[in-house]
């Protein structure tokens, strides 16, 4: 259950780390400003933060191996399609809908693997599937940068969106031989379902949402501009390909890494160390010359992306494991649309004073998250069945 959630994982983050190669032709070829750049990219995070809570409620009902595969095709078409894209709006609408589509991914996949791990083990399972995720940035990414730089974006956009549309089709038998993501069956003798979102504890789980919120903000704001900063310093297209995949190894390693380390560690230890570096490194980046960016790159991403996985295995930890779609679908929801909202905010920000003054605020509010893991403390320091 767990490789067949990680390799949906894996399909549905190329798709969406794909979008910032790809931002810097569209910012040349169709003229756009940072705002339109910002909000192409919010298009799709948005799409994916509208689609959350529903899936998570239909999930409920219908389980998940179906809506896994009807978002995958959509999200798949929605690439098909952009490759034809004329302009700006036709270009917002198609990854809005592909958004939509892929918004089923997080909360459906992480349910399953949750459920998978209630035994023990949940946060480094969790960790070894977000670890997936990244494994695909990074390779679909580098792959999708080199390919746009031979055949144009369009014809690389399309074929990616044909792999979306092969594995779409795999998904339902494969899920139901594994006996995974099936709607689950109640009888009368059953307890009754705890109400609402099923969370034990609100100022914990409100304190993670918020932590969430930063950290989600911070990771997309930072992977729309950081290519047009390293163009600025003489890096090609095809180099910021590879920057990508740079980032997403790190990535990779980080989610892995992470989760295994707060196993061990701590939540509140293992945030605050992931966050501080995330400050640090972004600085870095904008300050350095091009070498020294390039080569602070996979760091980066590792105290990026690492905290996600803490953060995911730690929504099961306060929900009911009989509402944990839902949970889970609350707390994507409400991070990613911070995810959404932060390239547009952010581009309007670059066109008033420059991408590097924008970088170096987002890597100032990353350090906002430090209080609040203070509020998160005694919830995690709780035991497990509180």
């Amino acid at each position: 259950m767990l490789g067949a959630a990680s390799a949906i994982h894996f399909l549905h983050d190329g798709f969406s780390e794909t979008l910032y190669v790809f931002l810097p032709l569209w910012a040349q070829e169709f003229g756009l400003s940072f705002a339109q750049v910002g909000l192409i990219r919010s298009a799709y995070t948005g799409g994916m933060a509208m689609f959350q809570i529903p899936a998570g409620f239909l999930a409920e009902r219908f389980g998940e191996r179906w809506l896994l595969a009807a978002g995958t095709l959509v999200t798949a078409l929605g690439f098909i399609a952009a490759g034809s894209a004329g302009g700006f709006p036709a270009l917002l609408l198609l990854l809005l809908a592909a958004g939509l589509g892929s918004g089923v991914q997080h909360p459906l996949s992480s349910s399953i693997v949750s459920r998978a791990y209630e035994e023990g083990g949940r946060r480094t399972a969790l960790g070894t599937y977000n670890f997936s995720g990244d494994v695909g940035k990074a390779g679909v990414a580098a792959g999708i940068g080199l390919l746009a730089g031979l055949v144009g974006w369009r014809v690389a956009g399309a074929s990616y969106g044909v792999v979306g549309v092969a594995a779409a089709l795999v998904i339902v038998p494969l899920l139901a031989r594994l006996g995974a993501g099936g709607s689950v069956t109640r009888s009368a003798e059953d307890a009754p379902l705890p109400p609402g979102w099923g969370i034990r504890d609100s100022r914990g789980f409100s304190a993670l949402c918020a932590i969430g919120m930063i950290d989600n903000a911070t990771r997309t704001g930072f992977l729309t501009f950081m290519p047009f900063i390293l163009i600025a310093k003489d890096l090609g297209v095809g180099g910021v390909g590879v920057a990508f995949a740079l980032v997403f190894v790190g990535g990779a390693t980080g989610k892995f890494v992470c989760g295994v380390i707060a196993d061990r560690v701590g939540v509140i230890r293992t945030v605050v160390l992931t966050e501080a570096l995330t400050t640090a490194l972004i600085l870095v980046v904008v300050a350095a010359p091009l070498p020294i960016a390039l080569a602070v790159l996979i760091p980066l991403g590792i105290a990026l992306n690492g905290t996600s996985s803490v953060l995911y295995g730690t929504v099961a930890d306060l929900v009911s494991s009989e509402r944990r779609s839902r949970a889970y679908g609350l707390y994507y929801t409400v991070t990613i649309a911070a995810s959404a909202m932060a390239p547009t905010i952010w581009g309007f920000v670059s066109d008033l004073a420059g991408v590097p003054t924008t970088l170096t605020m987002v890597a100032l509010v990353v350090l906002a998250t430090v209080p609040l893991c203070l509020v998160l403390r005694p919830a995690v320091a709780a035991p497990a069945s509180a």
